[in-house]
Formats: structure tokens, C-alpha cells, sequence
């Protein structure tokens, strides 16, 4: 009779080898990602750790992407300038009843769009011979503020005539005439124009990291 025994030796041997063997090969895989920095070699580790990176570009999730800019404001438009603000009397001259104030002004209008407003229907997605195109219709460019920077204006002279009280409302009028006065330069010299082609490129740059090819934004 013939009895024949097995040990545990040679295959515990074998997997210890095979799991040295295998945490080697990482340790130099490693190795090999972190060094491979350029040319050749760099590309190969992108692609062996290169994970894709894919974007929702649905009508609804661009939408939504867009929307979330919210009030994009593009353009700042400064101006200094001095405005006169005066009160008279029918009968009396300024020397005796009139009030008279220079102030000097520094203000700024911000202008964009308000991309909350964005809705889908002005959205359009096209993909042709595995090209995705995109048309975005923006909403009307707006004027969004015209402030005054109290730190910068300031009243650079001011006469009061001898029969009459210094008018205290005199300087907050101006202040709002100069206000206003802003504003209707800053339409003028067109801001709104300048708001809604800055958002188109802000839009268009966002539109092509979603992935799409053909991009065209109005």
C-alpha cells in the first residue's frame, strides 16, 4: 500500500510570492505615472489612469448651468464728472435769493443679464455626423445699478444769497440729478451693447467645456 501526503507549503509559497509579485508591479506602476511626465510615455499613463470626464448636455441641464451665472454682471461703467445744482428766485438775483452748489462726481453703472430668466425654449441642441451643436438665445442685456461713491463726491464749492437760508435738499437733488445724469451716459455710450457681448462670450466659453463643437450664442 502506497500512502501518499500533501503539504500546505507550496501553495501557501505560491501565493505569498504571487501577492510580492503583485504589490511590486503597483509600487512600479507608480513609479512609472509619476515619472512619465512627458512625450511618449507620458500619454500612455494618461491613458492607463485617464478616467473621461462626460457632461448631462440636455436641453434642461444646460439650462440649468446657464441659470445658475444668474445675474451676470459684464460690464462697469465709471465716470467723474461735476454737476451744478442750483435754485433761483423769479424777482430776487442769486446774490440776495439764489442757492448754488458744484459737485463733484464719481459713479458707476453696471450692466448684464440676468441669466435666471433663461428659459428652455431658447435653447436649441443638433448633433450632426457625431458633431453636438448648441443655439442659445440670451435675455435682453439690462442696466442693472447706478450708484454714487460717497467717498469720491463731494461738493467742491458752494453760494448761498444774503436773504435766503442755506437749502439743505439742494445737495441730496443734485446728488440725485448726477445720478440720473449717470445712468443716461452710460446708455448712451452703450452698455448694454457691451453687457450682452461679454455674456455671449462667458456663455459660448461655458458652452464649449460642456463638450459641444459648434456653439452659437445670440
Amino acid at each position: 500500500m502506497t500512502t501518499q501526503y500533501s503539504s500546505g507549503r507550496s501553495s501557501s509559497g505560491t501565493f505569498v510570492a504571487f501577492l510580492l509579485a503583485l504589490l511590486l508591479g503597483a509600487a512600479a506602476m507608480g513609479v512609472f505615472v509619476r515619472q512619465a511626465t512627458s512625450g511618449i510615455l507620458a500619454r500612455v499613463a494618461a491613458v492607463i489612469t485617464g478616467r473621461p470626464v462626460t457632461f448631462d448636455t440636455s436641453v434642461p441641464a444646460v439650462v440649468q448651468k446657464i441659470q445658475r451665472l444668474n445675474r451676470l454682471e459684464t460690464v462697469v461703467y465709471s465716470l467723474d464728472t461735476v454737476v451744478e445744482g442750483s435754485k433761483s428766485s423769479p424777482i430776487l438775483p442769486d446774490l440776495l435769493a439764489g442757492d448754488r452748489l458744484l459737485l463733484v462726481v464719481h459713479g458707476q453703472s453696471i450692466a448684464g443679464i440676468d441669466l435666471s430668466q433663461l428659459k428652455p425654449e431658447d435653447v436649441r441642441i443638433s448633433d450632426s455626423n457625431g458633431s453636438r451643436s448648441i443655439h442659445v438665445t440670451l435675455p435682453t442685456s439690462q442696466l442693472f445699478v447706478t450708484t454714487l461713491d460717497n467717498q469720491h463726491t463731494r461738493v467742491y464749492a458752494r453760494s448761498t444769497g444774503l436773504l435766503v437760508p442755506v437749502d439743505q435738499n439742494l445737495e441730496s437733488d443734485t446728488r440725485l440729478r448726477a445720478q440720473q445724469q449717470l445712468q443716461q451716459a452710460a446708455l448712451a455710450d452703450g452698455i448694454l451693447d457691451v453687457a450682452r457681448k461679454n455674456a455671449r462670450a462667458t456663455v459660448t466659453t461655458l458652452l464649449y467645456s460642456l463638450g459641444f463643437q459648434n456653439v452659437d450664442v445670440t
